[in-house]
C-alpha cells in the first residue's frame, strides 16, 4: 500500500513538473510564455532557443525550448512536413532529405533565396528508430542567424 502511494505521489509530481514548464500558447496557437514545446507539437511560427536541443550523444530531440518570437531567439518554425518516401533513406539521406526540402520552402517564408540570405537552416527529423517504432515522418524547418545572432521577431518576409 506504501508503495503505491508513493508511485502515485511521484506519477503527480512529474505531472505537474511537466505542465508548469511546458510553455503556454494564447487562443491563436502563438507562444506567450517560455517553456517546453514537444518537438511532435511545434507550429510553423514557433520560436525557440538552441539550449539542449542539438547536444549531447542522442541525435533525437523530444522538446524545444519554446519562447515568444517577441523575445530574442534562436530559431524560428518555418515548415512542418511529413516526408514521403517509402523506406527510411540509407546513410545521410535522411538529413539530406529533409535539408533540401526545407530549402525548397525557405524563400517562400523569408521572402529571399537561401543563398543571398542571411539566414541558414536547421532541421529536426526522424531518426531509424523513430521511423521504424513511432511512425515518425516528420520534419521540422527552421531558421536561425548564420553568424549565431539572436532573432527578435518573426523572419516571415523579412528578407532578411
Amino acid at each position: 500500500m506504501r508503495n503505491w502511494i508513493i508511485g502515485i505521489a511521484i506519477a503527480v509530481g512529474v505531472y505537474g513538473v511537466n505542465t508548469m514548464m511546458r510553455a503556454d500558447r494564447d487562443s491563436s496557437g502563438a507562444i506567450v510564455s517560455e517553456g517546453s514545446i514537444d518537438a511532435f507539437a511545434m507550429h510553423v511560427g514557433d520560436c525557440f532557443d538552441d539550449g539542449s536541443t542539438f547536444s549531447g550523444d542522442s541525435p533525437e530531440v523530444s522538446s524545444v525550448a519554446g519562447i515568444p518570437c517577441s523575445t530574442p531567439h534562436d530559431n524560428e518554425v518555418y515548415a512542418v512536413f511529413d516526408v514521403a518516401v517509402a523506406s527510411f533513406p540509407d546513410g545521410d539521406g535522411m538529413a539530406s532529405l529533409a535539408f533540401d526540402s526545407c530549402k525548397e520552402r525557405f524563400e517562400a517564408f523569408v521572402g529571399k533565396d537561401y543563398d543571398a540570405s542571411s539566414l541558414d537552416i536547421a532541421t529536426l527529423y526522424p531518426t531509424r528508430e523513430s521511423w521504424n517504432g513511432q511512425h515518425d515522418r516528420e520534419v521540422v524547418c527552421a531558421v536561425y542567424d548564420v553568424d549565431q545572432q539572436k532573432l527578435t521577431g518573426s523572419a516571415k518576409n523579412q528578407r532578411l
